[in-house]
């Protein structure tokens, strides 16, 4: 191996914890000091018609101790696995806390499972209970329990009253007597498994990456050490994501309990807009393609309005030129300080706008993020990085909230050991890693050594100062009929900070050339349509429009021109409609779906190469 950064050390107890809040060892006995500690502040809110509900943590305490109770009549036993299926809603952190409070596991599977996908999860896992969300959900798992033979309770959470008399209902569940939380959490062991994530099986069947309390907990320290000068305790964030993402339990669950955060939950991702301007985070993490269309939405706006444009293109400049200074940690000269103080009112203007005025620290991950994307938010002030990790690395691997060099995803988190094999290749060792594939020794092997290292499949660099930059996913790199080695991702990324384009996949895996399917921003393309004087705002008839494929190949000329030759795109392909998340096309968190891609557009990417 070369080429390694690392920040060894037992992760502990971080300075800026309140003196009278604790760190424990496992998710379960963290849970009761925050309760112990906290009992009165806010710890869940939602939604209910107009107005917002809330949970205290005293509350949240005893409903996941009534949920354990029921859980624990029913017969669920250490050890054992209840699946959890439903929207970001307060029932998910109860029914996780009341699984774990009884040393079981709970395991979250994606809303959007076939039928099959979850005979799948649920026998892969052996679950013992599934709680679910509604009747939708309920009908597809009633149409392979009898294929699932641990499964021996299922509970719905919504009803319409005409359910099966054999599944059980939440509100009848819960009017039990809490058990004595403490005492149950005092069970509770480090090695006992918290979650099980399952992977999306893009390379064969998904897998079941295990994560142990020890796990959670030393990933939780290190990261909340990382905010160092800042203090993240207390802080407002909303839950937006899937929980069967690592990177969303991660964020608002696990951390929630830890860091005391009140927790906003958001059933629906495209209703993000909203929850922001009503909730104001402090600390809000997003996808790219969530940060891409907040941006796309103020410039249509701006776009609009030339005279804001005009206000917003001069202020622009300046904050880039702060967020320089500010990266490095270091003072305005007195000079830029002043034009700030004229600029300051416009990116007052739009993060009240957005809804993050407040935050602390914004956050991309889950894939790369356009250059441009990431410039524009850290122009307007925000504390905005990039972090990196996996399911396997429970969430993060590195990451800089504030001391941000663009580009790369940061250095490692504390306490986590980063370095390259002899092909680039990111390894990973500390209390973070996984404790393998559940039931799956062999996978297990070929990514987890004897030592501890875990090799993640993604090509990186370090810069000088230890960052590292992600290249690729090991697997993804085209390369073309002439063996030359290329980063799609790069290309998607440098494509997508165009404004009319929305997602990219770049093709040329043993081809003469690289070619793209190119997709247009939905919320772009209408606005720009109209002020280039097109009379259609439908996305099927512009995404054929001479003025609007003459743009796209506009677009993609500036960026051939950043790259070689073999690296530039010859062809691409307009297509008519929008890429939406958990399809074809996209996973749940909007990440490309390469194999999904290329079979559905067979025809397209044939006629490029014809």
């Amino acid at each position: 191996m070369r080429d390694s950064a690392s920040n060894q050390g037992e992760i502990v107890a971080t300075k800026i914890l309140p003196s009278n809040h604790q760190t424990a060892d496992t998710v379960a006995a963290q849970f009761c000091v925050t309760v112990r500690d906290y009992p009165d502040r806010v710890a869940l809110r939602w939604k209910d018609g107009d107005d917002f509900r809330q949970l205290t943590w005293a509350e949240y305490s005893q409903s996941a101790g009534r949920a354990a109770q029921a859980l624990s009549d029913l017969g669920l036993e250490k050890g054992q696995r209840v699946v959890l299926m439903m929207r970001n809603r307060p029932e998910f952190h109860i029914a996780d806390m009341a699984t774990v409070l009884l040393g079981a596991t709970p395991v979250s599977i994606y809303n959007s499972s076939s039928p099959e996908q979850i005979e799948y999860l649920a026998t892969h896992c052996e679950a013992t209970v599934a709680i679910v969300e509604d009747v939708e959900l309920l009908d597809r798992f009633m149409a392979v329990r009898n294929n699932i033979p641990t499964l021996k309770y299922v509970v719905v959470i919504d009803d319409d009253k005409k359910i099966p008399a054999e599944v059980l209902r939440w509100s009848t569940f819960l009017e039990v007597e809490s058990i004595d939380i403490v005492a149950a959490a005092a069970k509770v062991l480090p090695t006992d498994l918290a979650t099980v994530i399952y992977t999306s099986g893009t390379t064969g069947p998904p897998k079941g990456v295990m994560l142990d309390h020890a796990n959670v907990m030393w990933t939780v320290n290190s990261l909340l050490k990382c905010w160092r000068h800042q203090e993240p305790y207390f802080s407002r964030m909303i839950s937006y994501l899937p929980m069967a993402h690592v990177a969303e339990r991660m964020n608002t669950h696990y951390q929630g309990i830890a860091g005391v955060f009140e927790v906003t939950t958001c059933p629906d991702a495209a209703e993000i807009g909203k929850y922001l301007a009503e909730s104001r985070p402090q600390i809000f993490f997003g996808v790219p393609r969530v940060w891409e269309k907040l941006q796309a939405g103020v410039m249509a706006m701006a776009r609009a309005n030339p005279e804001q444009l005009a206000m917003l293109e001069a202020a622009l400049p300046i904050g880039e030129r702060v967020s320089e200074y500010r990266a490095r940690g270091e003072d305005l000269p007195a000079g830029l300080a002043a034009e700030l103080t004229g600029a300051q009112p416009v990116f007052d203007f739009v993060l009240n706008l957005l809804g993050l005025d407040q935050v602390i620290s914004a956050i991309s991950g889950a894939a790369p993020i356009p250059m441009d994307t990431l410039k524009f938010f850290r122009c307007l002030g925000l504390e905005m990085s990039e972090i990196y990790g996996l399911s396997e690395t429970s969430g993060p691997m590195t990451w800089e909230p504030f001391r941000v060099h663009l580009g790369t995803v940061g250095p490692p988190i504390p306490g986590c050991e980063v370095t390259l094999a002899d092909d680039g290749e990111v390894m990973s060792r500390g209390g973070n890693i996984f404790r393998g594939y559940l039931n799956d020794p062999e996978r297990t092997g070929e990514v987890l050594d004897a030592n501890g290292w875990f090799a993640s499949g993604d090509i990186g660099e370090f810069d000088a100062d230890g960052y590292l930059k992600i290249i690729d996913r090991k697997k993804e790199l085209i390369i073309t009929a002439g063996g030359k080695n290329i980063s799609p991702a790069n290309l998607e990324a440098a494509l997508k900070g165009f404004p009319l384009i929305g997602q990219v996949c770049v093709i040329g895996d043993q081809r003469p050339f690289l070619s793209a399917i190119v997709v247009l921003d939905a919320e772009v393309a209408p606005a720009w349509a109209t002020q280039h004087g097109i009379e259609t705002s439908d996305l099927a008839l512009l995404a054929h429009d001479p003025k609007v494929v003459a743009e796209i190949e506009s677009n993609v000329a500036e960026v051939n021109k950043k790259y070689s030759r073999a690296e530039q795109i010859k062809k691409f392909t307009v297509l008519d409609a929008e890429w939406l998340p958990d399809s074809e096309e996209l996973t749940p968190t909007m990440k490309l779906k390469r194999r999904g891609v290329n079979s559905k557009y067979s025809t397209q990417i044939e006629a490029m190469y014809a």
